[in-house]
């Protein structure tokens, strides 16, 4: 029997050979949870579902869920001309945190589709160190600088490579603790 994991890194890489990923609206709280949705139907009730419910990882709170649909708004808003600005809404996203689980599989390939259609970039997530990105997200809140040089310094013009984006894929799961057997 597949695991979760392996259940819905294979709805990932379906999303993207099929294109269907390329027809969600990007940079837009309803993208996000197109992309979510697909990640995740089947797995969770909840898949594409705006949450519900408080949620916090170590002593950190995200976004309270009295004030979320609110905050998604003004995210949402946010201008996403240069890489600062796109690292900037991305860094938001996080705390918002708009879903009870899958949210950093989620907003990774939110991000590649603002950075691709707005700078036509993506980041080559098998070169980031999964404790240095993890590290830095957990900063970011207070300052994106290390964020921003780690993924910038990632980028890649390769929009349409299937291996970047497949090992970006694996490397996404990697980071939330899953490796492929």
């Amino acid at each position: 029997m597949k695991s979760l994991d392996q259940q819905s890194l294979e709805n990932a890489y379906r999303m993207f050979d099929t294109g269907e990923v390329y027809q969600f609206e990007v940079g837009t709280v309803k993208g996000l949870q197109q992309i979510h949705h697909t990640l995740f139907t089947g797995l969770y009730d909840f898949a594409g579902q705006i949450r519900q419910y408080n949620i916090s990882k170590g002593y950190f709170r995200f976004a309270n869920v009295l004030y979320l649909k609110e905050v998604l708004a003004k995210i949402e808003q946010m201008p996403e001309v240069t890489f600062e600005q796109i690292i900037e809404k991305y860094v938001e996203m996080n705390i918002a945190h708009p879903f009870m689980e899958g949210n950093g599989r989620s907003t990774r390939i939110w991000l590649d589709l603002i950075l691709r259609k707005n700078l036509g970039k993506v980041v080559n997530w098998q070169n980031v160190d999964k404790i240095l990105y993890l590290q830095a997200m957990e900063r970011s809140p207070v300052n994106d600088l290390e964020l921003r040089y780690l993924l910038q310094t990632n980028l890649t013009d390769d929009v349409d490579n299937r291996e970047i984006i497949f090992k970006g894929i694996e490397q996404s799961y990697y980071y939330e603790g899953y490796q492929k057997a």
